[in-house]
């Protein structure tokens, strides 16, 4: 099983809110979520939780590109425009620095006409355990 099937199968809460991871490489990830009324708060705009969602299976996705088994410890975020209905949002998510117990990660979401919406930054805490995984994608 690959790291993108692993991740696939296994966070639930991302699938079954709709994120697809799209593609997993060494320290770099993109994934993507179509907006549905489902997404939406109570002002008619797509409420913050999917944005960290879509984000949080990205870092996971790079933290977990280096074979060992790595936990979020801490994520910031800033929403800079909202999404509505319809839209598709990309996550691109890089490695900012591959330390081997902190590593750090920079997501980026944009929507279809490239706009910047969200920006999340994550740190994580990488264990002494290997993945259960052979290769990333």
């Amino acid at each position: 099983m690959t790291l993108k099937e692993f991740l696939s199968a296994n966070d639930r809460f991302a699938a079954n809110s709709g994120c697809k991871l799209e593609e997993i490489g060494d320290g770099y990830a993109r994934a993507s979520l179509v907006v549905t009324k489902e997404h939406l708060n109570a002002g008619g705009v797509c409420q913050g939780g999917v944005y960290f969602t879509l984000a949080d299976i990205a870092i996971a996705a790079v933290m977990n590109s280096h074979d060992q088994l790595t936990f979020g410890i801490e994520n910031n975020i800033v929403y800079v425009k909202s999404a509505k209905a319809g839209d598709t949002l990309t996550a691109l998510a890089t490695e900012v620095a591959n330390h081997h117990k902190l590593p750090y990660v920079d997501v980026r979401i944009t929507n279809q006409q490239g706009e910047l919406l969200c920006i999340v930054t994550g740190i994580g805490y990488r264990k002494q355990v290997a993945m259960p995984v052979d290769g990333l994608m």
